[in-house]
């Protein structure tokens, strides 16, 4: 655990005193006295705070925090401005108490911040929940092939969970408008790529027009989590292998509850298939790991849903994940991501090879 003040490629990360901060061109992210001034507020432990950054993300934020013997985790949203109706960390704390309450496998929220006179953006806290995150490498106790494939069992099934969760409850039901759910995908994206591109490729247009025409009928709503994928998921770090705990809600709505299943396996990990800039836990394609058809059999099993229109839903998941990569790139493009020597400059191949991999998709139906 640290208490230094670090140097990010675009500003100070972390200060002690809000006078440092407003010292400062651009707000660091963590201002410790005014983080421990909130903490005494809320009760949660005595004496000076120790904090690490957990993960390299460039959107949200979030530290680990320890005070006296006890663990917390911070979450907070990039520095201002924000777009609009991103990064809106009282909607996603207010996801995750409302799924806590459901059985569904989130740490439990323990505060939230909406002053932004603390940290200059809301931000909230949480419990610390002991697990691991399995991308490139595999804790030792789950190395076994009965434990990767109880790994991929725990994958599907903590899916299938949430997506039984009942959305007709009222605090559930205003989520978010599960009708229309996959047009509006559509709609958004395609006027996603317009605004954050500066090159021509027209297959992103192609494959709009043919998702929208092609629109399967949805077969139930649930909770769509929206980046479901296992760099999301924390694992137990001790056999039997178990999912402990799902993060990341910022793109939580109501919909269709295929959209997640297709966006798990669009971009899993497969041996027999091609890789792309979105397979982000390379050691799926080790043996003892299910396959993509193994997951979805699973997935149909616990749910009932008919897989056949299942092509459709990769297809939007790659699509989408070319626009998002797109307006990536861009931004590396730009010099607005220093730093970054491996990820952006691999997108000028990597965003159309995505839209390949989704065209793929088409024949599937």
């Amino acid at each position: 655990m640290s208490i230094q003040t670090r140097m990010t490629p675009d500003g100070v990360e972390v200060v002690t005193t809000t006078a440092e901060a407003r010292a400062l061109p651009s707000p660091p992210l963590l201002i410790l006295d005014s983080v421990t001034a909130f903490f005494d507020e809320q009760g949660f432990g005595t004496g000076p705070l120790a904090w690490e950054r957990i993960g390299d993300g460039q959107s949200n934020i979030t530290y680990r925090i320890q005070r006296s013997d006890q663990t917390y985790v911070l979450r907070r949203g990039p520095r201002p401005p924000l777009p609009p109706s991103t990064h809106d960390m009282v909607r996603e704390a207010r996801i995750q108490q409302l799924l806590h309450a459901e059985g569904v496998l989130v740490p439990r929220v323990l505060a939230v911040c909406t002053d932004e006179s603390v940290l200059g953006v809301p931000f909230y806290v949480m419990s610390f929940v002991e697990g691991v995150v399995i991308t490139d490498t595999v804790p030792p106790p789950l190395e076994s092939r009965g434990q990767r494939e109880a790994t991929s069992r725990a994958v599907v099934d903590a899916l299938a969970q949430l997506h039984r969760v009942d959305v007709t409850k009222p605090d559930l039901s205003g989520l978010g408008r599960p009708e229309g759910y996959l047009e509006r995908q559509v709609k958004r994206f395609s006027g996603l790529w317009e605004t954050n591109t500066t090159r021509h490729l027209p297959e992103v247009h192609d494959l709009a027009d043919w998702l929208e025409k092609n629109r399967p009928d949805s077969q139930g709503m649930s909770v769509v989590h929206g980046d479901y994928r296992m760099g999301n998921l924390l694992f137990s770090g001790s056999a039997p292998a178990s999912v402990v705990g799902i993060l990341d809600w910022e793109m939580a709505t109501l919909g269709d509850p295929l959209a997640d299943l297709g966006y798990l396996t669009a971009t899993y990990s497969d041996p027999a298939s091609a890789p792309t800039v979105m397979e982000l836990t390379p050691v799926t394609r080790e043996p003892g790991y299910w396959n993509r058809t193994q997951l979805v059999d699973r997935y149909a099993e616990r749910t009932g849903f008919e897989m056949g229109p299942l092509p459709w839903y990769q297809m939007l998941a790659l699509w989408k994940s070319a626009i998002f990569c797109e307006a990536i790139y861009t931004r590396w493009l730009q010099g607005e991501r220093p730093g970054d020597e491996l990820f952006g400059p691999s997108l000028e191949a990597g965003v159309p090879h995505l839209l390949q991999q989704a065209r793929r998709h088409m024949h599937d139906l």
